[in-house]
């Protein structure tokens, strides 16, 4: 799988050659994010702070809000590791700090250890330093405190000439079970291909940014197809992961995809096809998922208009149902409802939702019997989406709230 990468130095992205040279700078970081965050989780590094002059903080906790990142550069101590974990990496990425006694202090399913390397050599300090000892053996030291690693050959980065495929597959030996990510020098589809078949993830910069290399290529890099016409099954989903339908991609429409940002689709009857072109049902794109045996999509879209399904249904299998449902027809009736209705004056009478509230949650807490429970939680959550609908958050919102809370 592909890992776009976010170099950040003086507020914008950038790319460095061998650590160190400026091949470009692509401005403020946020309209990369846009694009990358499709791909999944995104690798963030602060330069600056793994140089030790400045820090690109403010720019790592905007990125954070707008996708999946694991974050690095300049985190030294468990305190800050924990910050940014806090905050809402998905992993933290550790390379001078990657020691036992700071690894001992955080959960190793959450850490990534970097090990930088110059011809073979670790080095550290923001590549300024070396530390005499081999990926081998630091790996093999570090190996019982983390479940991943991320080995960047310094000497290859940014020179689009391939990475050290030979030295990959000496080093899943010695990483066993724990993941392993590489970058430095990967430019080619058929790498990231070559690395996913070793069972490695690809981290890329240059190649992206020079467009040497498509997203979209990238992505479906590991995809293979079992039917006759080369097709890959894609599932479309809202951003609760519920499915909306089933439809067929390819090389063309996910390059389409990405690019435009929005569900594009391979139709069997009529060739490129755009989702919402002729109506008000436009799908933005969110996410591209591969399945686990890299022969399927997913795309999380926000849907909107009347659903997916050419019946005009939310879902081609019926109308959705549960709290999602509920959400809209909540945003439906603040737009429609009459002025004197009771909606109406859930949103517009001052304290009436905070009452409504406070007993509902009142009558749950003194609920006992399971049918009770049932028909008070109900309420509350019904009063409860009205509050996040006039708060101006999404149900959405809270459920990636709830995620990364389950992950700390």
């Amino acid at each position: 799988m592909i890992v776009p990468s976010i170099d950040l130095r003086d507020g914008h992205a950038v790319q460095l050659v061998g650590g160190d040279e400026l091949e470009i700078d692509a401005g403020p970081p946020e309209p990369i994010m846009e694009r990358f965050r499709l791909a999944g989780e995104v690798a963030v590094i602060d330069l600056d702070a793994a140089m030790g002059r400045g820090s690109n903080a403010e720019h790592v906790e905007r990125l954070l809000e707008m996708g999946p990142c694991r974050v690095g550069g300049g985190i030294r101590d468990v305190e800050t590791a924990r910050e940014w974990l806090d905050k809402g990496a998905k992993r933290v990425i550790l390379g001078t700090a990657a020691r036992p006694e700071i690894l001992n202090e955080l959960p190793s399913d959450r850490v990534i250890a970097a090990l930088d390397a110059v011809d073979g050599e670790v080095v550290v300090e923001g590549w300024q330093e070396g530390t005499g000892e081999s990926i081998v053996d630091r790996m093999r030291r570090l190996r019982q405190y983390v479940d991943a690693f991320m080995v960047t050959f310094i000497e290859k980065e940014g020179r689009l000439e391939g990475t050290r495929i030979e030295a990959v597959e000496r080093l899943l030996e010695v990483a066993d079970s724990a993941d392993l990510t590489v970058a430095g020098g990967i430019s080619t589809p058929s790498e990231i291909a070559h690395l996913h078949d070793l069972g490695v993830d690809a981290q890329v910069g240059m190649a992206l940014y020079k467009n040497e290399m498509h997203l979209g290529e990238a992505i479906a890099a590991p995809l293979e197809s079992d039917r006759e016409d080369g097709l890959w099954p894609t599932v479309v989903c809202d951003t609760h992961r519920r499915a909306l339908g089933l439809a067929y991609s390819d090389a063309e429409s996910l390059r389409e995809t990405v690019d435009r940002q929005r569900g594009v689709y391979h139709s069997r009857s009529r060739g490129l096809w755009v989702k919402g072109e002729t109506s008000d049902n436009v799908q933005h794109l969110r996410r591209i998922d591969l399945d686990c045996d890299t022969d399927a999509l997913r795309f999380v879209v926000d849907q909107e208009g009347d659903g997916f399904c050419h019946r005009d249904r939310w879902t081609c299998w019926g109308d959705d149902q549960g709290l999602p449902r509920l959400e809209r027809i909540v945003r439906n009736r603040l737009e429609e409802a009459p002025a004197d209705s009771y909606t109406r004056r859930l949103f517009e009478e001052d304290g009436l939702l905070q009452r409504k509230l406070v007993e509902e949650a009142e009558e749950l807490a003194e609920a006992h019997s399971p049918d009770e429970v049932t028909w008070e939680a109900a309420d509350l959550l019904y009063f409860a989406i009205v509050a996040i609908v006039d708060g101006e958050s999404t149900l959405h919102e809270i459920e990636r709230e709830l995620n990364r809370r389950m992950e700390e």
